[in-house]
């Protein structure tokens, strides 16, 4: 499911209009997206959880050339499914 079909689901249902289901959907993915920037954490029960982890800067190599490179620390999200989605799609 991508985006414009989760919004479809939310205003097929008839609570919402298209254009409506649309703001809701941003609206709530830009808020997720802001927490994360700020570096909370992200908890949806039954669902899952978004966490940023920080990564180290590190000595890497460029797999084309062979050079030496060196990658910055960097932050990036993270997902951890919780128990309950992962028992539904496990069966």
């Amino acid at each position: 499911m991508n985006k414009s079909e989760l919004v479809e689901v939310l205003s097929d249902e008839k609570i919402l209009t298209y254009k409506k289901a649309d703001e809701v959907v941003n609206l709530i993915f830009d808020s997720l997206a802001e927490a994360m920037v700020r570096g909370e954490r992200i908890e949806i029960r039954g669902f899952g959880s978004f966490v940023v982890k920080h990564y180290d800067a590190y000595t890497g190599r460029n797999p084309k050339t062979g050079e030496v490179i060196q990658v910055r620390p960097k932050k990036l999200p993270f997902f951890k499914v919780g128990k309950e989605l992962r028992d539904r799609v496990d069966g």
